[in-house]
């Protein structure tokens, strides 16, 4: 394991730790720190989050966590022994959402799969023929 992934696996959970019970703000009560991701140089971390909510909720979220930065970075240089603390950059996580869609695609061709196999009679399974192209490929 490379030092910046090292380093990122402590920053992610004393980060967790900060922004799930130091921070007093509101907005971040339904933030989950997902993911950092530090410079080679270790002189910035991408911290990726999640927020249970809807998009309005999702941008003053965020909003708050940028405002909370400096504070975040402040605390950090407090617990941990690094000889220079990461700028702190908040970056909405995509990854969940990005999947949910992928899950709501993947259901709709299979439902329509299943509805052309009803409309034309066919079970769904292939033909020997088929198989065997499948098979040569």
């Amino acid at each position: 394991m490379h030092r910046s992934e090292r380093v990122a696996d402590v920053l992610r959970e004393e980060i967790s730790q900060i922004v799930g019970y130091e921070l007093q703000d509101p907005r971040v009560t339904a933030v989950t720190v997902t993911d950092v991701r530090v410079s080679d140089n270790l002189r910035a971390a991408r911290v990726y989050v999640t927020v249970a909510g809807n998009e309005a909720e999702h941008k003053d979220a965020l909003k708050a966590l940028r405002h909370a930065a400096p504070f975040v970075r402040k605390q950090l240089g407090l617990s941990l022994n690094l000889p220079r603390v990461p700028e702190i950059y908040f970056v909405r996580d995509r990854a969940e959402e990005q999947g949910e869609r992928v899950d709501e695609l993947l259901d709709r061709i299979e439902r329509e799969w299943e509805k052309q196999g009803k409309d034309e009679g066919l079970d769904g399974s292939l033909s020997a023929d088929q198989q065997s192209g499948i098979s040569e490929k």
